[in-house]
């Protein structure tokens, strides 16, 4: 499976990719997915960081997400959520997810305190398999989902 940098989807879709990444930036708090070792799904709150054409997250020293994507590197990142406004759908900016391999970047040292992610722990940047922006058609009478793979490029469709 064909994977990708962050700044190879922002060089191939630069305009999706500017709105994915607003939409992983509209809050500090996003939402990963896992697998545990016996292959059931864990969710678990993370943040994350676009930085030098990479998408990147860290672990704590010792927590099971990091443990999981240590031993099975697969993940899902669904950024932050908001729901439509009633009466105000089509203002609704949508959802982002971005799904891939986790690559152990290393350590983290004794860093400051104030860092986003704390002192210590593991780096991770993302190889990326699936870019995925759902949001509403501008009458919000349809579902528009957006997503772009390495190997296809972008592609868009309509549901109701």
């Amino acid at each position: 499976m064909a994977m990708a940098a962050w700044k190879d989807v922002e060089q191939a879709e630069p305009q999706f990719a500017a709105r994915a990444r607003r939409l992983f930036d509209a809050g500090r708090h996003k939402t990963i997915a896992t697998l545990r070792a016996d292959g059931s799904p864990r969710i678990s709150g993370i943040e994350c960081e676009f930085a030098d054409g990479e998408l990147r997250f860290r672990s704590m020293p010792g927590t099971r997400k990091g443990s999981d994507l240590r031993r099975d590197p697969r993940f899902a990142l669904h950024g932050p959520a908001f729901h439509p406004e009633v009466g105000k759908e089509a203002a609704w900016p949508g959802e982002a997810k971005i799904a891939g391999r986790a690559v152990l970047a290393g350590p983290i040292g004794e860093g400051p305190a104030g860092d986003l992610f704390g002192p210590t722990g593991d780096l991770f940047a993302a190889d990326i398999s699936e870019v995925v922006i759902t949001r509403l058609n501008p009458e919000a009478t349809l579902l528009v989902i957006e997503s772009w793979t390495p190997h296809r490029g972008l592609r868009v469709a309509e549901r109701e």
